[in-house]
């Protein structure tokens, strides 16, 4: 991940709406707020020698624990 992008930006674009989308340990998720303190987390595509749940709910400090470990962050205006 390119130096520039600070969790600050992120979080704001979170707040404002966006839709996240990541690659975090060889997996692609989609995140994006959906209450004060609460993310919702969804797998789009998995490592096969990875698992992980398809669907989660996550707080704010485990989104700042990791996106220092996040690659490929594209956004998106979410659709409600």
């Amino acid at each position: 991940m390119e130096g520039n992008y600070t969790f600050k930006q992120f979080d704001k674009n979170l707040d404002d709406g966006y839709e996240m989308y990541f690659t975090y340990v060889r997996n692609r998720y989609l995140l994006f707020k959906t209450a004060e303190n609460c993310y919702t987390q969804k797998l789009l595509e998995a490592d096969e020698k990875n698992p992980q749940p398809r669907h989660s709910i996550i707080t704010h400090k485990r989104v700042k624990e990791m996106f220092p470990f996040m690659e490929n962050i594209e956004y998106k205006v979410r659709n409600e």
